[in-house]
């Protein structure tokens, strides 16, 4: 994700179910999260200590305790070879069956997830699972000088864009999502109430969608076959 919160606001219902089954889950965050909040008295390296405690408060909500940085600057990430070949490093170490990463599409019905970092962090995040990672010929200092194997990342579930092909129920951890939120006050603390009723909105939408009965909740994803 490109940054602190994104994996919350998008899928930790989904994640605290997967981590309840007991598949492992990694986080891999490509920013600190140093251009956010509200609070002008904090210089941002300040910020960014403060988000990254504030991300390992909200994963623990959902059983994830795996947090990896990659420390770009927040608000200025692209989709450079560089954050290709860094994410990959990351998927040959981690040997993941599934990659959950922004959409790098435009979404023009809800424009918040289209955030220019997501959509760069997403493409990034795509080329490294195909073809980057799995080909052992790129990025071969990979191999050669930290003996890392090509690995073949068998699905990619994206969030926030304009294709949904795949909903979650999560009405039973919605509880455990809204924790998680809440544990990044520096983003969500201003919203109050709202926060709960945001939420709810979409998610209802969502499982409206997917043909769930009324008051499910739900969260939206495309999932891509990348055997």
């Amino acid at each position: 994700m490109a940054h602190p919160d994104d994996v919350d606001f998008g899928a930790a219902g989904t994640v605290a179910g997967w981590t309840d089954r007991g598949i492992d889950v990694v986080y891999l965050m490509v920013t600190d999260g140093d251009a956010g909040g509200f609070d002008d008295t904090i210089t941002r390296a300040e910020m960014a200590a403060l988000r990254r405690e504030e991300q390992r408060a909200a994963a623990k909500c959902v059983g994830v305790d795996d947090i990896r940085w990659l420390g770009y600057p927040d608000g200025r990430v692209e989709a450079t070879l560089g954050l290709r070949r860094d994410i990959a490093r990351v998927i040959r170490q981690v040997r993941p069956d599934r990659l959950l990463m922004p959409s790098p599409d435009r979404n023009y019905e809800r424009i918040y997830p289209s955030h220019p970092d997501h959509r760069a962090v997403g493409a990034a995040a795509l080329d490294a699972v195909y073809p980057d990672a799995r080909n052992p010929y790129a990025f071969p200092e990979l191999l050669a000088e930290e003996g890392l194997e090509a690995w073949t990342t068998r699905e990619v579930w994206a969030t926030g864009g304009p294709v949904v092909n795949h909903y979650v129920d999560v009405t039973e951890r919605f509880d455990r999502k809204l924790h998680a939120l809440r544990s990044h006050a520096s983003q969500t603390a201003h919203m109050g109430d709202g926060l709960v009723e945001m939420l709810r909105g979409w998610m209802s939408g969502n499982a409206a969608a997917a043909g769930l009965p009324e008051g499910r909740l739900a969260e939206p994803f495309q999932v891509i076959d990348t055997a």
